[in-house]
């Protein structure tokens, strides 16, 4: 099997490569220039940043006419920004930088790819800057990272003779600036209001790149070729969406708590933890203050609070308040990454209606009084799995039950007696001829009935 598996991954890569060597033939018996056009959309991160690095890369192997990233970001990881700005600076093929369409945004790492790019353009409706490093730590640390990170885009400016002391403040002062005050004051070498209206200005202009070379470009007439970053690496890119993290951490929390709360509902726990691993995930890689989680920690415990007492009392309103406050301070604002308001409310009206009705009232199932459960008490029943100390699941009185027996393991499919009931959990045994003599029901069968 694995070296079928071979064999298959070889002959792919095989018909891939005779596939690209076509197609680099026909476009050297045409003549046409070939721009590689790459999307930068969303968190920077490392998926989106290999991605890059590899459109680039292949670019240079094929000797295209350019590589166009046309970008709309809040920003996102320093160490993804440096992968894909050192790919950009080491291309021997132009990059053109392009903040489109109207309305998106080149904030905080997204900055630094558009002056890494030998080519900066912006279309009318965009901005550009507010890239203050933030992160979970103060003091002199950040402020030699916040040194660090202003000298670098300096550089970056003045190696293309553009507006350095502009550039440096997008660092300095969290300034963000709009496209036309990009253009007049020098940050930017085009205005265009579409990609066709961008590569037509470009084309016969002499672009010199990070290394000092010049080269003329030649974008009249190109063939665009999209490379997108394909289903699954988008997925994965999808998830690491500010919104996204908000609503899995906190979806994620409710159902881990109601798994701790009302013991059995496996599927619940074990979705719950994956919400809040991917919550983690997203929190590592976007810009997360500090003050943002405290607040969420306090509304949880303010929520857990107002559990042990009637109504929706002071802590309820204190989990409120420091859930809408912790969702608001959870990111840096000035860098453009944060929870849309709409979300913000909506999570907070789901977590006031989950904690102050859902878990209420499995809360309220756990501690039902014994006399109304003894209808289960005493009833018979078929393990539907084995049974041991651990748990196992039954069938009684047509429903399903968690269950775990004191005694020896009970094996799938034998008729059980319950003896008692925690929560929702009931303690079994095996059903004997005892229970029959002593006056107790029949062994059931499979649906739960009398046999």
């Amino acid at each position: 099997m694995q070296r079928k598996w071979r064999v298959g991954a070889t002959a792919a890569m095989a018909a891939a490569m005779m596939l690209t060597g076509l197609a680099g033939q026909a476009r050297a018996q045409t003549g046409q220039p070939v721009i590689a056009s790459v999307d930068l959309t969303g968190v920077v991160d490392p998926i989106i940043a290999d991605h890059i690095t590899s459109v680039i890369q292949r670019a240079n192997d094929d000797h295209d006419a350019a590589v166009l990233i046309t970008i709309d970001t809040p920003g996102g990881l320093g160490s993804s920004m440096d992968e894909i700005d050192e790919a950009i600076l080491g291309s021997a093929v132009p990059v053109i930088g392009y903040v489109a369409p109207s309305g998106a945004r080149a904030a905080s790492a997204g900055a630094f790819v558009l002056m890494s790019s030998p080519v900066a353009a912006m279309a009318p409706g965009t901005n550009v800057g507010a890239s203050t490093p933030i992160g979970l730590s103060g003091g002199d640390l950040a402020d030699k990272v916040t040194n660090d990170a202003a000298a670098s885009m300096r550089k970056l400016a003045q190696t293309y003779d553009r507006n350095a002391d502009v550039a440096e403040s997008f660092v300095t002062s969290a300034t963000s600036i709009t496209a036309q005050e990009a253009y007049d004051q020098g940050v930017i070498e085009y205005l265009a209001s579409s990609q066709d209206d961008l590569l037509a200005q470009l084309d016969g202009q002499t672009v010199r790149l990070a290394n000092g070379t010049e080269v003329k470009m030649q974008t009249a007439g190109a063939a665009i070729e999209e490379e997108p970053l394909g289903g699954f690496f988008g997925f994965l890119h999808t998830l690491l969406d500010p919104n996204l993290a908000f609503i899995f951490f906190w979806l994620g929390l409710g159902l881990v708590i109601l798994e701790l709360i009302v013991p059995g509902h496996i599927f619940s726990g074990t979705i719950g933890t994956i919400l809040l691993i991917l919550a983690f995930v997203s929190f590592g890689v976007l810009p997360v203050r500090i003050i943002g989680i405290a607040l969420l920690v306090l509304s949880v415990v303010a929520f857990i609070v107002e559990l042990k007492a009637p109504g929706f009392g002071v802590w309820g309103i204190t989990a409120i308040v420091a859930l809408l406050l912790g969702g608001w301070f959870l990111y840096d604002r000035a860098g453009g990454v944060e929870v849309s308001p709409a979300v913000l409310i909506g999570v907070a009206i789901f977590a006031a209606l989950f904690f102050g009705l859902v878990v209420v009232k499995a809360l309220a199932i756990r501690h039902v009084p014994p006399a109304q459960l003894r209808p289960i008490v005493g009833a018979d029943g078929v393990a539907l799995k084995s049974i041991g100390p651990k748990g196992g699941l039954v069938r009684v009185s047509a429903e399903e039950w968690q269950a775990v027996t004191a005694g020896a393991r009970i094996r799938e499919g034998t008729p059980v007696h319950v003896l008692s009931i925690d929560g929702l959990v009931l303690t079994v045994e095996a059903l004997t001829d005892e229970h029959t003599s002593a006056g107790q029901r029949a062994p059931v069968s499979e649906g739960g009935n009398p046999a």
